[in-house]
């Protein structure tokens, strides 16, 4: 393609996507209120989209990835959907009900009444990633759509044939006005997070997050930001091992570790080093037999990721690092790169620049690090930048607390990893270079609302009676002197 060709056809882009806003805030604004009924009606045609389209979204996540299991869709992508949507479609008329709030003395005593109303924003862009595709898309949807907006979404250019079944969805079920989705490359990317939306979601990785926000910023669109980070698990001495490690290698292997909330190193007791390495190995062999031909064995998405995965293995390897690449089958390697299934591998006390301990590494691959004491452990996670979420195993409570008040990250799971994102009430998201805002659940309602203050003011004339009215007087000293003192 010329220069002059691609000008054009990036003017045409530009000029499509801003039609299509103009379209959906003109249609917002001519609706006015959005009534409960409107809200309900939106949710369920996607509950009931998701529901007739469940077996296409299987068979494009296998297709995107070459190898997802239908359970890993069903349970992660389409059933992860439908919650959220479900639970907003059951509590959306508490949710938009205006909160009374206390007036300020001596307003209270005279009269003057103040509530919140939570208003649409209007229209809300998603930027939904390659590896829950279906689900961080459709999951943010639940509180976009009962907070009464529009939506314009642009999936990941990654998982191509789920973004073409995504929009079939979309077009068959929402009028372009309400939804709409555009499929493409990095060049929709760009000028989809420079549009002047009224909010901006964005999920995938922090470096491509600084750009979305710079982006936004041109036309100051408020960002919530659904990032990553290396989320760090800590081993108690006081821990059950083997159940502990169950949790943690699931959690590890669950879509092959392509998850941003995936345990990315684990803190251990230095004496229980040993035992936590034949306890993954236990629970790696009960889950996944075999890897090559097990279609339960989620393949890392492409040859990129395959490479850059396999990178951080071969550097610590050639610093002597220690290695278990767990294959329970003891499969060909050969056969494994081709096939881009990456068995899970531990990594026993790598170097602090080794790469897996500096990058987020979104697959199988699990550092431990051995500690002496545990404060060398609130230590260790303070050192680095905050993550998504902290994962906690014992049952010490000193500990524990030490963990929840010492430490800050988007969330805490404790004896257990990921699970938090699955509590509908609990907010989802980040902190720091983790994530910017949450949603979920009435929180989600929260952030795609406006709340907007109302105070009705009582029939006195309050400011004459409390002396704000010039000239000043009697009556202002008395407030003064009522209202500056401890």
């Amino acid at each position: 393609m010329s220069m002059q060709a691609a000008e054009e056809h990036g003017e045409q882009l530009e000029s499509k996507l801003k039609g299509a806003l103009e379209l959906q805030r003109k249609d917002f604004l001519q609706e006015g209120a959005v009534s409960a009924a409107t809200r309900r009606d939106r949710i369920d045609r996607g509950i009931d989209v998701l529901l007739k389209y469940q077996g296409k979204l299987v068979d494009a996540l296998n297709t995107d990835f070459s190898c997802r299991s239908r359970e890993v869709t069903l349970l992660t992508d389409v059933a992860a959907s439908l919650t959220p949507l479900k639970h907003a479609r059951k509590h959306l008329h508490k949710w938009m009900k205006p909160q009374r709030k206390a007036s300020s003395f001596p307003f209270n005593l005279l009269g003057g009444r103040s509530r919140i109303e939570y208003q649409p924003l209007g229209v809300v862009g998603v930027i939904s990633p390659w590896n829950f595709p279906v689900n961080l898309t459709f999951g943010p949807l639940a509180g976009i759509l009962a907070a009464g907006n529009r939506a314009m979404i642009k999936p990941s250019e990654f998982t191509p044939a789920t973004s073409e079944v995504m929009a079939e969805m979309v077009a068959a079920t929402w009028d372009p006005k309400e939804v709409a989705i555009f499929t493409g490359g990095p060049e929709v990317g760009q000028a989809f997070s420079a549009l002047p939306f009224d909010h901006l979601l964005f999920t995938g990785a922090t470096s491509v997050a600084r750009h979305i926000m710079k982006a936004a910023a041109q036309n100051l669109v408020p960002v919530t930001l659904e990032l990553g980070g290396k989320s760090p698990v800590i081993l108690s001495r006081s821990a059950d091992i083997q159940r502990s490690i169950e949790r943690i290698m699931l959690g590890k292997t669950l879509n092959a570790g392509q998850i941003c909330l995936a345990p990315d190193y684990l803190l251990a007791p230095e004496e229980l080093l040993e035992s936590v390495v034949e306890a993954a190995e236990k629970a790696v062999r009960s889950m996944y037999p075999s890897i090559l031909d097990n279609p339960e064995y989620t393949a890392i998405v492409n040859e990129r990721h395959y490479q850059r995965l396999s990178s951080y293995v071969q550097e610590v390897e050639e610093q002597g690092v220690r290695i278990h690449a767990l294959k329970p089958a003891d499969e060909d390697s050969a056969a494994l790169d081709e096939r881009r299934k990456l068995p899970p591998v531990l990594i026993v006390n790598p170097p602090d620049n080794a790469r897996v301990m500096e990058e987020e590494i979104f697959g199988p691959l699990l550092p431990i690090r051995s500690y002496k004491d545990f404060d060398e452990v609130i230590d260790y996670v303070n050192a680095h930048p905050r993550p998504l979420a902290v994962y906690y195993f014992g049952e010490d409570r000193h500990e524990e607390r030490a963990v929840l008040s010492r430490t800050t990250s988007g969330g805490v799971c404790i004896n257990d990893v990921i699970m938090h994102i699955m509590q509908e009430e609990l907010p989802f998201g980040g902190v720091g270079p983790s994530g910017m805002g949450a949603y979920h659940g009435e929180h989600g309602f929260r952030t795609f609302s406006h709340a907007k203050s109302v105070y009705r003011q009582t029939r006195l004339n309050v400011g004459k009676l409390g002396g704000m009215l010039p000239p000043y007087g009697k009556a202002t000293e008395q407030t003064i002197k009522i209202q500056v003192k401890r």
